[in-house]
């Protein structure tokens, strides 16, 4: 982790990246905070609204982790459901996701 935090990206539907820097917390809680679009976040993390769904590319896998049977469980109906598919507020950040590009898919 560089001195100042952990860089993530977040690609958006329309194609506009949104980049934001984070120490603590969850990958939801840095889109909300600098406004990414299509990353709400309702629940505040409760895996229970699927409102900050992503898809973490497959050479992130390993370091993000899988989905867990409980994300699954709700974010199979979502539209964009791809097996890569996460939800960002289960994926905390760490040093290991500096430079992470997630994909916001549409809403």
């Amino acid at each position: 982790m560089k001195k100042d935090g952990v860089t993530i990206h977040f690609r958006q539907a329309d194609g506009t990246v949104r980049t934001g820097i984070g120490s603590t917390g969850s990958v939801m809680e840095l889109a909300v905070s600098i406004g990414v679009a299509g990353i709400e976040g309702q629940c505040g993390g409760c895996v229970s609204c699927g409102t900050c769904h992503v898809h973490v590319p497959d050479d992130w896998l390993t370091r993000t982790g899988k989905a867990e049977v409980f994300e699954i469980d709700l974010l199979e109906f979502e539209p964009e459901f791809q097996p890569n598919s996460r939800l960002s507020c289960q994926i905390m950040i760490e040093g290991a996701l500096d430079g992470l590009t997630v994909d916001v898919p549409r809403r």
